[in-house]
């Protein structure tokens, strides 16, 4: 638990397990998983594939919700939110990346970002500049009215990162996001997630199985049978 003096945790994990049913047994994908992440921490989770990391972002974002424990977030308990609650909480405090990028076709560049503003009812002028300076801000200012199937995997990644960060939310979870990129440009994307994460004074949490992102991190934790272990290594930095 955090000490009177610390800030009150952004995401809090207590305690959390998580079982599926399968059949005639039961398989627990989490067991006893504790957390604590704050503003202005970039956090890696390692992990092999099916050690529940993809589990532990759909409980964080309520997508899904913990057999037992407690998953807080800004102190507020999502077992104890109804589903439309839930569902307003991701849209207006959450930013998603996804290693497949989720861009909506029919949309150009500038209106997938525009999108999460649209959402919690920024528009017009405002929302048109935001998108533009968060498009100038990943190199990608003059393909603002190109369609996703025009642009490269690496240029429909700094997309989703431009969407993630439009609504300046205070934790984004990106799951895997350079998996379908070479280095050199899943490189350019983590650069990107993390200056403008930290520029933002936001959360990150990034789910990888690359160990090349441990020094970029202020703090490693690893899945490890159901538990969720801080590693040595990072580069923590002091918080503002």
């Amino acid at each position: 638990m955090p000490s009177p003096s610390e800030p009150a945790p952004l995401v809090e994990l207590r305690d959390v397990t998580k079982s599926y049913e399968e059949g005639d047994s039961v398989r627990e994908v989490l067991a006893g998983a504790s957390l604590h992440l704050r503003r202005g921490e970039f956090v890696v989770l390692l992990g092999r594939s099916g050690s529940g990391k993809s589990t532990l972002l759909n409980l964080i974002s309520g997508i899904d919700l913990p057999t037992r424990g407690e998953v807080r977030v800004e102190g507020r308990d999502l077992g104890r939110m109804s589903e439309r609650e839930r569902t307003l909480l991701r849209r207006e405090r959450m930013g998603f990346i996804f290693q497949a990028f989720n861009l909506l076709p029919t949309l150009t560049v500038e209106e997938n970002v525009r999108l999460p503003l649209e959402l919690t009812g920024r528009t017009g002028a405002s929302a048109h500049e935001r998108a533009r300076t968060l498009l100038e801000h990943v190199g990608l200012a003059g393909r603002a009215d190109s369609f996703p199937d025009r642009l490269s995997g690496g240029e429909q990644q700094r997309v989703a990162v431009a969407r993630a960060l439009a609504h300046a939310p205070p934790l984004l979870l990106a799951d895997e996001p350079t998996g379908n990129l070479d280095e050199s440009t899943g490189k350019r994307v983590l650069d990107l997630l993390e200056g403008l994460t930290r520029e933002g004074h936001a959360c990150a949490l990034v789910v990888t199985h690359e160990p090349g992102l441990v020094a970029r991190a202020d703090r490693v934790l690893t899945m490890e049978a159901g538990r969720l272990v801080e590693r040595p290594g990072g580069a923590r930095r002091e918080q503002p």
